[in-house]
């Protein structure tokens, strides 16, 4: 994934760039603007605000009632998506912490997004750079651990999605057929926990329980090092894994909890996937100034 965005100081604003000032001038104390309000409160000029806030009521990021606009359904469901991962990174921590001291080895949180991991969290090895992993970093689910693991107690869809993306060797040791992914995945469901034997990065290795309950993953967290060549390792410390990913789970929805009732993302209502490809489609090829 790139890391630069390219945005040189001084230049002419891009277009995702004017999007975010016109979405940014909705706030609680204004939460319906009128276009002459937009303009003002984003500095967007008039032809340029008018054409982004019809893209973004057909998109159901903003509403429109009359002259004024106002949020739409699109951004508070992502509002409210990223409030739940805010409280899984935060519930989470502690045991996360408390697992990377007892075992030595780098700790990640991930979630699922389409056919991809999203890094939530990473602990341990600050300057250790034998694992490439970011907080927000991406990678294909199919060939981690914490992928497969989402993805074994996943809806069927989302492995087909995977799929349907197709699975490229990343090293030698990816898994490339369909048949050996669901093979996979079977044996995670069974035993509760996904490995990764050198699939994603050459020399890295890990294991990875899902955050769940009687239904499907919300999350996953991972333990991976390089250090960590020999199956015996990975299947040592698989019982630690799985039970802080229990443990998270039970802080997040077990008795007396305040989240309990709260859906995770794969119950909860969220911003439809066509939606996101759709406004980046647009973002991506407008060329308006």
């Amino acid at each position: 994934m790139p890391e630069q965005t390219g945005f040189v100081e001084g230049s002419a604003p891009s277009l995702l760039e004017k999007a975010a000032k016109v979405l940014g001038a909705f706030d609680g104390a204004q939460p319906r603007l009128s276009l002459t309000e937009v303009i003002r409160r984003s500095g967007i000029p008039r032809s340029s605000a008018h054409r982004i806030l019809d893209q973004l009521v057909r998109l159901g990021w903003l509403d429109r009632e009359g002259r004024d606009y106002r949020m739409g359904m699109g951004m508070l469901e992502l509002g409210a998506l990223a409030a739940h991962h805010n409280r899984l990174r935060r519930t989470a921590l502690p045991r996360l912490h408390a697992l990377h001291e007892s075992a030595g080895h780098l700790v990640h949180l991930y979630v699922l997004d389409g056919a991809e991991v999203v890094c939530l969290e990473r602990i341990g090895g600050l300057h250790d750079t034998s694992v490439p992993s970011r907080v927000g970093g991406r990678m294909p689910a199919y060939c981690t651990a914490a992928g497969k693991a989402v993805l074994a107690f996943s809806d069927p869809a989302a492995v087909e999605g995977v799929l349907a993306h197709g699975l490229r060797p990343r090293t030698p040791r990816t898994l490339t057929h369909p048949t050996a992914l669901r093979s996979a995945l079977a044996a995670a469901r069974d035993r509760g926990v996904a490995f990764d034997h050198e699939e994603s990065h050459r020399d890295v290795v890990c294991v990875a329980a899902p955050l769940r309950g009687a239904g499907r993953a919300v999350a996953a967290i991972s333990l991976s090092g390089k250090g960590l060549t020999a199956q015996r390792d990975l299947e040592r410390l698989a019982p630690a894994v799985l039970a802080c990913a229990r443990a998270v789970w039970r802080d997040l929805y077990g008795p007396g909890r305040a989240t309990r009732a709260a859906p995770p993302p794969s119950c909860a209502p969220g911003v439809s996937e066509q939606a996101m490809d759709n406004m980046m489609g647009w973002l991506r090829t407008s060329e308006w100034m």
